[in-house]
């Protein structure tokens, strides 16, 4: 029997956010005997999936950050890596604009499929901004082949001009994990403490500025005041200092809403949570293609999306759309009518069929993008024997 195929993916960290959080979904999913994927990452702490990836067959290596004081030693590290495993002749890369340096060495050193993947869409202008602009102009003429998690990230990374080329590798989830069991609902209500009753809003995410904490305490503030029986779930975790997390939980107790705001953690098990909640929320000031908005379909949660949030992620038509300006309480309003409106007349247990049939489920995603990984190698292979 021949050997997988091993990819190696580059990643910040395997912890579980967004994009390394649908990269573990492909990974259980695809057939091993065919495709295999290792991680290259850049923090040196172990993080929460590489016990998983390990289990799965796969490896985990480390590098230096790929912070600006280290690009230099990020270069010369990675040229060594290569060295050293000349076995990799697929390199995936989740690392948005920063896949320049990497993928410039790989082309240099003869790695036939060099993948850059577009997950995000950064907006607002800044000393950091100036630097991702620079790398992200000079990043395709490197990588063999473009993939994007929507449009609008594949806009922004390999700009509009390479739009046909880009790939679209969706967000895919396992929806038979998500769909809507009532039962499950109340066992994770009664895990919270929370009454039948009670109005539960939710949201995943890390407590990243990006994901917009602040703004989504003030929008619970005003849905508490019109509904006082209310509840806020706060799904993730945060950077190793929890600096943004603890600020969000300043607010909350200044606003005196310390019994209605669950902080639950990191957890594993976002699939059963989303059964508790009554409405998924997601004001975010950017994003790509947010995977959570998928989960959160497939459990039957009725949406609410700021206009920064790419609509192309609304799949069941169970998603509105608020301007970031407009106030808390109007979004308040919105929230509980459309919570109101899709309960009494939807079946969340829809949620995960609308979902498959949209195409975000694994198992066909996964297949698909294992068979690219195999077809790409051989016709690289086969250009290079020319």
């Amino acid at each position: 029997m021949s050997e997988p195929v091993r990819v190696l993916v580059l990643d910040t960290v395997m912890d579980r956010g967004g994009a390394e959080t649908m990269t573990m979904n492909y990974l259980r999913r695809m057939d091993r005997s065919k495709v295999q994927y290792d991680f290259l990452v850049n923090r040196d702490y172990k993080a929460a999936y590489e016990d998983e990836i390990a289990e799965l067959g796969g490896k985990v290596y480390r590098m230096c950050p790929l912070y600006p004081q280290y690009f230099d030693k990020y270069k010369r590290q990675f040229r060594g890596f290569l060295k050293v495993h000349p076995e990799y002749r697929i390199i995936h890369s989740n690392l948005e604009e920063r896949s320049y340096f990497a993928l410039r060495i790989a082309k240099e050193m003869g790695v036939p499929v060099r993948i850059a993947h577009a997950h995000n869409r950064p907006v607002g202008f800044d000393l950091k901004s100036v630097v991702r602009e620079y790398f992200r102009f000079r990043l395709p003429p490197y990588a063999t082949h473009y993939f994007a998690c929507g449009q609008e990230a594949g806009d922004w990374l390999f700009g509009v001009k390479n739009r046909s080329k880009v790939i679209q590798e969706r967000n895919a989830v396992d929806t038979a994990l998500y769909r809507y069991d009532p039962t499950v609902a109340e066992e994770v209500r009664a895990e919270f403490q929370t009454p039948e009753d009670c109005f539960v809003l939710g949201h995943v995410g890390r407590f990243f500025p990006q994901k917009n904490h602040m703004q989504l305490v003030d929008i619970f503030a005003a849905v508490h005041k019109m509904r006082p029986n209310s509840r806020l779930w706060l799904v993730g975790g945060g950077e190793l200092d929890d600096s943004l997390k603890n600020q969000v939980k300043s607010k909350v107790h200044e606003l005196g809403l310390d019994e209605s705001v669950v902080f639950t953690g990191v957890r594993t098990d976002v699939n059963r949570l989303m059964q508790g909640m009554d409405l998924f929320i997601l004001p975010s000031l950017f994003e790509g293609f947010p995977m959570t908005m998928i989960e959160a379909q497939s459990a039957g949660l009725p949406c609410m999306i700021s206009d920064k949030v790419p609509p192309q992620c609304d799949v069941t038509g169970n998603v509105q759309i608020m301007t970031l300006d407009s106030t808390p309480e109007e979004w308040a309003k919105h929230i509980l009518d459309q919570s109101d409106k899709y309960a009494a007349k939807s079946d969340r247990a829809d949620g995960a069929k609308s979902v498959t049939k949209a195409g975000y489920d694994i198992v066909k995603n996964a297949e698909w993008l294992q068979d690219f990984y195999v077809n790409a190698l051989a016709q690289a292979e086969a250009r290079e024997r020319r």
